[in-house]
């Protein structure tokens, strides 16, 4: 009995070994019929690896020392000079927005007291011992550029603003600048509703 049951476990083993290879086969044979799409996976999802050549040819476009390319560098940072001793004024940003009556008291209209109801902002500016005169201000999207003979002011706006239609007054009793902006905000058309 021994005998038999021991080439019975044999004849078991070898049996085991001969299917699990006839199953191999198997699913090699349907791997190669499934369509390419079904055979992609997680690792397949979005640009394929850059492979050395490619890598190569950017690095040989910038510098060794440069850390970030032209395109990554915000709008306005070519105006901060940091070797520049012209101290910064002092300034505050205001955001206005135009309120009526029916707004504030029976609430008709979707206003309400947050900033993304506001239309415009104001910059103000104390540039003491400053004449008008002296003034250079150049408004870009998100960008305020401001120099006179004794300050600088490189300020990056929380907003995008429309900068052709921005007013600025100096005031000098107070010897302060207000530059005016209007906001540019992608759902105006209904939120100023």
């Amino acid at each position: 009995m021994e005998c038999a049951g021991g080439s019975s476990v044999l004849n078991l083993e070898a049996l085991s070994e001969l299917l699990s290879k006839q199953q191999e086969e198997e699913e090699d044979e349907d791997w190669k019929s499934v369509s390419a799409c079904a055979q992609m996976g997680p690792g397949h999802i979005g640009h394929p690896p850059k492979h050395d050549a490619e890598v190569s040819s950017a690095d040989s476009k910038r510098s060794s020392k440069d850390i970030w390319s032209e395109e990554e560098v915000a709008e306005g940072s070519q105006y901060e000079d940091l070797t520049d001793p012209r101290p910064q004024p002092e300034y505050e940003i205001i955001l206005k927005q135009s309120v009526k009556p029916e707004d504030l008291f029976l609430g008709l209209s979707r206003k309400d007291p947050s900033s993304m109801c506001c239309e415009a902002m104001l910059v103000k500016i104390k540039l003491p011992e400053t004449k008008a005169t002296d003034v250079f201000l150049d408004v870009k999207e998100t960008f305020l550029d401001l120099r006179t003979t004794k300050y600088k002011l490189g300020l990056h706006l929380p907003h995008s603003v429309h900068s052709q239609e921005g007013k600025a007054r100096f005031f000098s009793e107070q010897e302060e600048l207000e530059v005016t902006l209007p906001m540019k905000r992608p759902m105006d058309f209904i939120n100023m509703q």
